[in-house]
């Protein structure tokens, strides 16, 4: 991670004496948390630029709920770094009206689902495979969500979608029920897929529920339900439209079990 790497790097510059202690703290001024102000002087956020270090991976935005001025000057406040310092820069729950407006200002992010990102220039080769499976093609933009987030983790990540209990032979056709790491399935209606899918696998399950569905699907609890009390033993659940959480979690596991199979 690109902003773990440059503490290292400066680190070992001041054990080199290729700085100074002086220079090196100027350098962590806005170290561990940098506070970002509004026009007015209210401090509107604290980024925490620690995060990386802690969790191997830098804060994310999640633009919902912000107002559009403080969700730029946030942005703003992350790209003013140089790129060594900062790592991945993700921002979730960015609506079509907003996507336009941050693209416009800042033209280096990108679009995918519901998210703007920027990837780590320093990113190594993927470890461990993430396969992120959706019922439908309206759960797409959740399960886009989830994949994005897993591969800016650094996971590589294949996607099945389409492939709900309505037609099981379309999941089935895919060999990455043999082959992936973790597996995410995300679901609305009924939530069934994740069961079918923890049931042919060995591997640990991330279900997502999603708000898909007609009035009794009441916006995804009845798919939340459905998944907690699922039958398949390595089935563990997320909140419902939660894919960041889904690929998180996905990306530290194949994190973890890549780490762990010696070369």
């Amino acid at each position: 991670m690109a902003s773990v790497s440059w503490l290292q790097e400066l680190l070992q510059q001041v054990a080199g004496q290729q700085i100074s202690i002086t220079e090196a703290l100027t350098q962590l001024q806005r170290w561990p948390v940098d506070p970002v102000c509004s026009p007015h002087g209210t401090i509107i956020a604290r980024l925490d630029n620690h995060r990386a270090l802690r969790h191997g991976f830098p804060e994310v935005i999640l633009a919902e709920g912000k107002k559009t001025d403080h969700l730029m000057q946030i942005v703003a406040t992350i790209l003013e770094r140089p790129a060594s310092q900062r790592g991945p820069l993700l921002v979730t729950r960015v609506s079509s009206k907003r996507r336009k407006q941050l693209q416009k200002r800042f033209p280096g992010l990108q679009s995918r689902g519901r998210c703007l990102f920027q990837r780590d220039p320093d990113q190594k080769n993927p470890h461990g495979l993430v396969a992120v499976f959706c019922a439908g093609t309206s759960d797409i933009p959740v399960a886009e969500e989830a994949a994005l987030t897993a591969e800016l983790l650094g996971a590589k990540v294949e996607t099945h979608y389409d492939a709900g209990v309505a037609g099981l032979h379309r999941l089935l056709a895919t060999d990455l029920l043999y082959r992936a790491t973790v597996f995410v399935v995300v679901a609305g209606m009924e939530g069934a897929l994740p069961s079918v899918v923890g049931g042919l696998v060995n591997k640990p399950v991330i279900a997502v529920p999603t708000s898909t569905g007609y009035g009794s699907a009441l916006k995804g609890m009845t798919a939340l339900l459905g998944m907690l009390n699922s039958c398949s033993a390595n089935v563990s659940v997320v909140n419902i439209d939660n894919g960041f959480s889904a690929g998180y979690t996905a990306g530290l596991i194949s994190r973890l079990s890549s780490a762990a199979v010696p070369p």
